[in-house]
């Protein structure tokens, strides 16, 4: 947790000064009244969130420092029960959709909230976020969080939150799925960069989710550069899975400037030569990485970059493939060939050849992603070149990829062509009903399910 920045500070109390001096909250405190207290809310709790956005996006590091400083009294609570849901989030879950670790941050929010003067107008907002905070966390650690409740009457409504069906896995699983997809569009992770290895190894996996939930959402994290770097020249951290991973973020996600590459090449080469069996570590990492939505092309190019790819390794073996594909383009002739002797030469199961499916997947689906439904004859042009690399590749997996992408392709067609006679829709049927067949993604009868005119029912008439 780093401390706040004097510009982030300032704003902060000005916002305070502000709402103490709001005719709203006077009239709040004089009559109680809900619609005064609303009225503070609409005032000033979008600054509130424009300046947690602002911090978000220019200081992550900060961000809890600075959810702090607004439990403070002069800030009445605003913009508290939005806090808490991302102090709910923020903290990491494992396999069991529990927390790895307590959530204090969490902790302190609601009890900020369950010790406020306006309590009774915050519960109306943190219901769910109790809810899925107390799924996600042990018995153990409700009880004590309850006995630091002295009211009875704030014990028995936060009670009412913990419900016993979260006990089961998969609904845990369902219910934090849909409380996150209320935040999907929020940028909200924070953590802190260890400085010893004891900090390390136990923190490191909350450092890792909030890295690439960085490098997805894209932006500026000019000001996570040094944190990075001054890990990567940690020598504890040396020789460690921890500091593998953070070279292969750093590597694929950081621009660095002429001499930071250098410094970034000098660790990488040492840990390749050093480090047993980096070259499949680092691979079956980049598989993971390849996997994340939002993933860019440039990725491969700031490694092919840094990289000597004259040492020998899977790591140099991939990437000078890698390198071809990125500069011949995917559809290129001597490219197709150069997968196939690759391919040829390599197991099918190895990682080399998982990240170079992964990589032309990767291309799939971006002009995929482009495509509008008028330009369906590009798409028919394009499955060729998906016939081309299922014979290469000869991988279940990948052609499913396929499979998914062409399907919500179709259907989109299907809502956007309507009139059964006009051409833009036969056209698609006879498409998909020779080619789909061919590519083995459906069959003749769904085919003839996928195209048949459904009958509305009859209205049901009085007697």
């Amino acid at each position: 947790m780093q401390p706040l920045d004097e510009k982030y500070y300032d704003r902060l109390n000005q916002l305070a000064a502000s709402i103490q001096e709001s005719p709203s909250l006077a009239q709040y405190l004089e009559e109680e009244e809900d619609e005064f207290y609303n009225e503070l809310r609409q005032e000033f709790e979008p600054q509130l969130s424009e300046l947690h956005h602002q911090v978000a996006s220019e200081a992550p590091l900060q961000l809890v420092t600075f959810e702090k400083y607004l439990l403070e009294p002069p800030f009445e609570g605003l913009y508290l029960p939005r806090v808490l849901g991302f102090s709910v989030l923020r903290g990491e879950i494992g396999d069991q959709y529990r927390y790895v670790r307590p959530n204090d941050h969490f902790k302190d929010i609601l009890l900020a909230i369950c010790r406020s003067p306006h309590f009774d107008q915050l519960k109306k907002r943190i219901g769910q976020s109790i809810s899925v905070g107390f799924a996600l966390s042990s018995d153990i650690w409700i009880t004590n969080l309850m006995s630091l409740v002295e009211n009875k009457r704030i014990r028995f409504f936060l009670q009412q939150q913990k419900h016993d069906r979260f006990r089961d896995l998969k609904d845990r699983a369902e219910l934090y799925t849909r409380y996150s997809n209320q935040f999907r569009n929020e940028q909200y992770h924070s953590a802190d960069f260890p400085k010893s290895l004891g900090e390390m190894k136990p923190n490191f996996s909350a450092l890792r989710q909030f890295l690439l939930k960085r490098f997805q959402a894209g932006g500026d994290n000019a000001s996570l550069k040094s944190q990075i770097q001054d890990f990567l020249n940690n020598k504890d951290f040396f020789g460690t899975e921890e500091y593998l991973e953070m070279l292969t973020m750093c590597g694929n996600f950081v621009e660095l400037d002429p001499a930071e590459r250098l410094a970034f090449a000098t660790h990488f080469e040492r840990e390749r030569r050093s480090f047993p069996e980096f070259d499949l570590r680092y691979m079956r990492f980049l598989i993971g990485l390849y996997e994340l939505p939002g993933i860019s092309l440039e990725n491969d190019e700031r490694m092919i970059a840094s990289i000597d790819k004259n040492y020998k390794d899977k790591i140099s073996d991939y990437y000078r493939i890698a390198d071809k594909v990125h500069n011949l383009g995917y559809v290129h002739p001597d490219a197709i060939e150069a997968v196939q002797e690759f391919y040829n030469s390599h197991e099918g199961l190895s990682v080399e050849t998982e990240c170079l499916r992964l990589l032309i997947l990767r291309y799939f689906a971006r002009l995929m992603e482009g495509l509008t439904e008028k330009e369906y004859g590009d798409y028919f042009e394009l499955t060729k070149i998906f016939n081309v690399y299922m014979k290469i590749f000869g991988n279940q997996q990948f052609n499913q990829s396929i499979e998914r992408m062409s399907m919500v392709y179709v259907n989109k067609l299907l809502k956007k062509f309507i009139d059964k006679r006009a051409k833009d829709y036969q056209d698609v049927k006879r498409f998909v009903s020779t080619q789909f067949v061919d590519m083995g993604f459906m069959k003749d009868k769904e085919v003839v399910e996928l195209f048949k005119t459904r009958r509305k029912r009859r209205k049901a008439t009085e007697a």
